[in-house]
């Protein structure tokens, strides 16, 4: 790819983890308008499917991808290259979290919550660093939970702000080999993520998350001697930020 076909997307090719739902579909919808064939991975295969086939023109393709499982991580990343011949974008953008208290939090839930939101970032990047060109770009969705704290939130908080540390080393470390690295973060939004576990939520305070992936796709139409390392986007009615 050719520095000054930064400013176009079409023709890429790019992964979306969590992209069955929630801001990770909203990516996968605004990448494919813009040209780009995406990959849509997520654990829930049927979630991806039904994504990967209402995108435009046919440019989606779904996959089963636990993102903490090193295998499936490395073997994914390889099949997609080899298939479309190249890979240009990575979105870390699957999260979970479990709610609750230190003394109830088990051990398992904190395990399994690291190893999506931490691990599996750091595995998509690892192994997605073979396939990128000069000009690839990845981009990590943090949250607002990376920037301050609040209750029961324990292990959600510690993966935000491992992976917003994680974002900021790799754009450190990868600039020098052509890759450019992001941080998004992203303030609440109307999502399965926090709709379905907070039902009384006053979503009046929460942001579409078409918005949020307008924000992924200006980062990833910056020309090629520009990056942007952190973006923050919240409602207008942000209550987790100031």
């Amino acid at each position: 790819m050719r520095e000054t076909d930064s400013l176009s997307l079409s023709g890429r090719v790019a992964i979306v983890t969590g992209g069955g739902s929630g801001l990770g579909k909203a990516i996968c919808q605004a990448l494919a308008e813009d040209g780009v064939r995406v990959v849509v991975a997520d654990y829930d295969e049927r979630a991806a499917q039904g994504v990967a086939q209402a995108l435009p023109e046919k440019r989606g393709d779904a996959l089963h991808l636990d993102v903490g499982n090193e295998e499936q991580v490395r073997d994914a990343l390889r099949q997609t290259a080899e298939r479309h011949g190249r890979l240009d974008i990575l979105i870390n953008n699957a999260g979970v979290d479990v709610t609750a208290p230190l003394e109830e939090l088990r051990v398992a839930d904190w395990e399994r919550v690291v190893r999506t939101n931490l691990t599996g970032p750091f595995l998509i990047c690892k192994y997605g660093l073979a396939h990128l060109n000069k000009g690839g770009h990845i981009v990590n969705i943090a949250s607002t939970a990376a920037r301050r704290a609040w209750p029961n939130a324990s292990v959600y908080h510690a993966t935000k702000w491992g992976l917003l540390g994680l974002s900021h080393a790799l754009h450190a470390e990868l600039r020098p080999k052509g890759i450019k690295v992001s941080a998004v973060i992203a303030g609440g939004m109307r999502t399965p993520f926090l709709l379905d576990r907070f039902p009384d939520i006053d979503t009046d305070t929460l942001q579409d998350p078409a918005n949020v992936a307008r924000t992924v796709r200006f980062l990833l139409t910056q020309p090629a001697e520009t990056v942007i390392p952190e973006v923050m986007v919240l409602p207008m009615r942000e209550t987790s930020w100031p």
